[in-house]
């Protein structure tokens, strides 16, 4: 165990900050003994309340960086790190235990990141939206209370996300996942365009049936480690137990609905673009970037870890619905005129590449799961802001109704290319490395399913290519483009270091590699499948990954 409590800190300081913002004066506390208060007033407290919040997200960042440094990377260790261990239930056998191994450490790091480049980019959405051609607003309307509700529920969104991707005693994982839809309901609902209500309300159905379901694979994850003597929930005691084959395939199916849900996967992904389209960009990057992700990493973590037999004996019908997953949201993307939407769509198909890469059993394919986990979560990032910055300045989500923007915002349309371009898997771009490594995976597996996963490439690049001619090319669609103003500096300071990312990560994902492989040999040695973990060739000067299957 580590003796600094690490984890314990990173996951409290967000918290901290969270009722720090929300005890915060605001604007109603502002009025005078006369009832008036100044518009002048009203934008101090509000700037405070994001100052505020900017900077615990930005201390978090900072410890998470820190704890990153007492991680040791090596090829020989796979286990838990930075561990903390403390009784909290004892009769059930229920544990206040956190730890990371390398898919929780970068998980950590993703969302470390990506709330303060969210609170950045989403400076101005809580002061003056633009109307969008509805008459309704693509971001909450302009009052302190709603800018230190969205700074309140954002930090805390960020607490219980990092306590899911620490947690390893499998009751404090759910009272977690089930706590972040607390902060993820009142931020679609709260902040957004006209239909946020119902698409808020669409996405707690959706998430609550499949934490009930998973709630009963938990109660029975008791009753058989009870039967074998102490009752206990941590993962490493349920990881050594001896389930029997059919109740092990039925507590897997419990965890796999809740994780499909979340991530989510074709059939039950219909809440994804509705929850897009309503709420705010920003939001949606919370949502897509950071919570889909417990989806994909709770496959690895649970079903992988806890039920290896039913996984495998799961993986047929899993890899079918990946494969439908991965085309079926690349079409349906290419035929919507939503921008938002339209990205939301597009992550259906990604997280199909993320559950095939898991579900074929391979290095290649493991390591190409997590890297996409990353790689999508930063080139989602990019696209959902830039696309929030483009609605601001016309005034519509409606891709019909732009066109021309390139001409006065050069700068918007180019990082909105270099996003859209990593989205589809450009080589030189961080997707690309995962998405490849994925597809060799599936080639192995059958060569079906590499098949209809590389279709997804050429999709990709119509949904994407046709969406920036539409947008950003031809002739001016709207009548006031002329005057539209280029990024500024701060939009320019939330999403470069994204595409910096991207970039970096495109030529020289070893770094990332590294942290991954050794994660990914412990697991699939815990299924029994032994290969190779894929590796960069840097001899010739290209990046290659390469990988055996023995």
């Amino acid at each position: 165990m580590s003796d600094m409590p690490w984890l314990s800190i990173l996951i409290a300081l967000p918290l901290v900050g969270a009722l720090v913002v929300f005890y915060l004066p605001r604007a109603a506390e502002a009025l005078d003994g006369d009832d008036v208060t100044t518009a002048m007033e009203v934008q101090r407290r509000g700037e405070l309340a994001k100052q505020v919040g900017l900077a615990f997200s930005g201390l978090t960042l900072l410890v998470a960086v820190l704890a990153a440094t007492q991680y040791y990377v090596g090829p020989d260790f796979s286990g838990m790190q930075l561990t903390e261990e403390h009784d909290w239930i004892a009769p059930l056998g229920v544990h206040y235990a956190l730890g990371v191994d390398g898919l929780g450490l970068l998980m950590v790091l993703l969302t470390a990141v990506l709330v303060p480049v969210v609170l950045v980019a989403s400076w101005r959405d809580t002061d003056t939206p633009a109307p969008l051609a509805d008459g309704s607003t693509p971001a909450v309307a302009g009052a302190s209370s709603s800018t230190h509700a969205f700074v309140a529920w954002t930090l805390a969104l960020e607490s219980l996300s990092l306590a899911v991707f620490t947690a390893t005693d499998v009751f404090l994982f759910y009272v977690v996942f089930e706590a972040t839809l607390i902060p993820a309901y009142f931020l679609i609902g709260g902040f957004g365009r006209a239909g946020r209500a119902r698409a808020a309300v669409k996405f707690l159905i959706y998430q609550l049936a499949g934490g009930l379901v998973m709630l009963a694979s938990v109660i029975g994850l008791y009753v058989v480690s009870a039967r074998e003597g102490t009752p206990s929930y941590l993962l490493s005691d349920l990881a050594a137990l001896d389930i029997d084959p059919t109740t092990e395939k039925w507590l897997f199916v419990g965890f796999f609905i809740a994780f499909a849900i979340k991530a989510p996967m074709f059939p039950v992904h219909t809440w994804l673009a509705d929850t897009t389209e309503k709420a705010t960009p920003p939001t949606s990057v919370l949502l897509v970037c950071v919570l889909d992700k417990i989806g994909t990493f709770g496959m690895l973590r649970f079903c992988l870890g806890l039920f290896p037999g039913a996984s495998e004996w799961a993986t047929p019908v899993v890899v079918v619905l990946a494969l439908i997953s991965i085309v079926y949201g690349a079409l349906v993307a290419i035929g919507q005129d939503d921008v938002l939407r339209l990205i939301g769509l597009t992550s259906l198909s990604h997280f199909g590449f993320i559950v095939l890469g898991i579900f074929v059993f391979n290095s290649n394919g493991s390591s190409g799961a997590i890297l996409y986990m990353v790689n999508h979560g930063i080139s989602t990032a990019a696209l959902f802001l830039i696309a929030g910055y483009l609605i601001r300045r016309t005034g519509t989500p409606l891709i019909s109704r732009m066109g021309g923007q390139e001409k006065v915002t050069p700068v918007l349309a180019g990082t909105f290319l270099v996003a859209g371009l990593a989205a589809c898997g450009l080589p030189g771009l961080a997707p690309f490395v995962s998405e490849m490594l994925v597809i060799v995976s599936a080639f192995d597996h059958a060569w079906w399913a590499g098949a209809v996963a590389v279709t997804a490439i050429v999709l990709a690049a119509i949904y994407i290519l046709w969406m920036y001619q539409r947008t950003m090319t031809g002739p001016e669609a709207v009548p006031q483009v002329a005057g539209t103003a280029d990024l500024d500096r701060r939009e320019l300071g939330a999403v470069v270091p994204l595409l910096v990312g991207l970039l970096l990560f495109g030529f020289y994902p070893m770094p990332l590699l590294d942290v991954i492989n050794p994660y990914v040999d412990g697991a699939l040695t815990h299924v029994g499948v032994n290969d190779e973990s894929p590796t960069v060739s840097t001899g010739s000067g290209d990046t290659a990954a390469e990988g055996g299957h023995e």
